[in-house]
């Protein structure tokens, strides 16, 4: 079954793995993250557990039976209650409703171990499932959103 665990150390060959195995899958809807993430991806995932103990992001994975990288789930900009949440499924993981689940599971997540009140999210519009994932988990639309220079759509939770 899968399980969302907090992101450690150890994880970093298998979250790169997860990012290398689908990079052309995500850059389909979402910005691609450029070569320079690979190429200095050691020192990010360093970086982004710095900022994790710090308590201004939480990194989530959703790993499946055998521990392998399903999806990145993250609640970043963590302050004054609120946070955005942003995630990404592998491919061959779409489509089965783990992102649902996932992201239910991060919302009660974010409101009984970070204390959070609400959460934002956005996507392209060319991201029909994330928007259908957004809306069946209790997010409602709240504006244009520019991602990276792909048009979309800024969504909001209440939490509590």
């Amino acid at each position: 079954m899968p399980e969302l665990v907090l992101l450690h150390a150890s994880h970093a060959a298998a979250v790169l793995d997860f990012e290398l195995a689908n990079r052309a899958w995500f850059a389909t809807t979402i910005p691609d993250r450029g070569d320079d993430y690979f190429a200095t991806f050691p020192s990010r995932h360093a970086a982004l557990l710095a900022e994790q103990e710090a308590g201004v992001c939480a990194f989530y994975l959703l790993t499946g039976e055998r521990g392998e990288v399903l999806g990145r789930f993250n609640l970043y900009d963590l302050s004054d209650g609120g946070a955005v949440l942003g995630y990404r499924v592998a491919q061959h993981a779409a489509g089965r409703g783990l992102a649902t689940t996932a992201v239910r599971d991060l919302c009660t997540l974010a409101a009984t171990t970070h204390s959070l009140t609400r959460l934002r999210a956005a996507t392209t519009h060319a991201n029909v499932a994330s928007q259908r994932v957004l809306l069946k988990t209790g997010f409602v639309p709240d504006g244009p959103a520019d991602l990276e220079g792909k048009p979309g759509i800024w969504y909001q939770r209440e939490l509590t």
